[in-house]
């Protein structure tokens, strides 16, 4: 154990990427920022944005006291923005109930708006120095890898693999919150889905996965998600359209080479998540714009 920390550790000294939430000066609501923009979001997408946010929010009280549509508005294309929408939300609830602080607790981090187990214990560990269990895509891989020996991880986390991560975890709070970190960076860029570089591996020498031979995945079925013509991109569509104009839209011009049908659905759920208001004449607008676009 000692021999795989000290591994992973220091070749995340050397080859860690230097984002702005790493740095040390980085406040825990600038934590919790890239937490909820980077789920299922590459990191090169969201720097900016991030950097955006922070510039313009520098607190939750700063957030807070924006207008939702704005917030969606800001969000671009991240992609999955409802989580644009729980941010404003989680930094209202901490104006509100906890004096503009993110709070260290995790479990009341875990009772602000669109924050779950993986962000609390994350914010813990990367913000607050707090010693605690994290476990992502790349962290479950690692350790697959490394040391069950199977090709990838299970298509759904299981508790075994949360155990296993608790039980890899360093003792001391700094050593854990780092090795949390240093872990996700080495799934991130060396041991990675489809072309894993064990040649410049930490820990190839000892990796059980390498050791017996690399042997393919053989576990339940992988599948990939298609994004062309799903709901989620007519959303996608209907969404940055809204963005983009800075009139309330009218039906028709939201998606129109989209199928009709799709887009009045799309639209009703767009609606009912609060990411799209209707405004009188068959048009639509972001939340809390219809005034200003009217």
């Amino acid at each position: 154990m000692a021999s795989l920390h000290a591994a992973v550790l220091d070749w995340y000294a050397v080859r860690a990427r230097r984002l702005p939430w790493r740095d040390p000066s980085c406040s825990p609501w600038g934590v919790l920022l890239s937490e909820v923009m980077s789920q299922q979001t590459p990191l090169a997408r969201v720097e900016p944005i991030w950097r955006d946010w922070m510039a313009r929010w520098p607190t939750p009280a700063d957030l807070a006291r924006e207008s939702p549509g704005e917030v969606v508005r800001a969000w671009g294309r991240l992609g999955y923005p409802r989580r644009a929408l729980r941010l404003h939300e989680a930094a209202t609830t901490i104006t509100e109930r906890h004096d503009g602080q993110v709070p260290r607790d995790q479990t009341e981090l875990r009772a602000l708006p669109g924050i779950g187990d993986y962000t609390a214990a994350a914010v813990a560990a990367f913000a607050y120095g707090d010693r605690s269990v994290v476990v992502d895509t790349n962290v479950r891989r690692v350790q697959a890898r490394a040391v069950t020996g199977t090709a990838q991880a299970s298509p759904a986390m299981t508790r075994a693999e949360v155990a296993l991560a608790g039980h890899l975890l360093p003792d001391d709070d700094e050593a854990a919150a780092t090795w949390n970190v240093a872990v996700m960076e080495l799934g991130a860029l060396v041991c990675t889905a489809r072309s894993p570089r064990c040649d410049v591996c930490p820990v190839s020498g000892s990796c059980a996965w390498v050791l017996g031979g690399r042997p393919a995945y053989d576990g339940p079925p992988r599948r990939g998600q298609k994004w062309h013509g799903t709901d989620r991109q007519v959303r996608g569509v209907i969404l940055q359209t809204l963005r983009e104009l800075p009139t309330a839209v009218p039906r028709p011009d939201l998606a129109p080479t989209h199928d009709e049908a799709q887009v009045d659905r799309c639209l009703a759920g767009l609606i009912e998540d609060g990411l799209v208001e209707p405004v009188p004449g068959d048009r639509f607008a972001l939340p809390g714009l219809t005034e200003a676009s009217a």
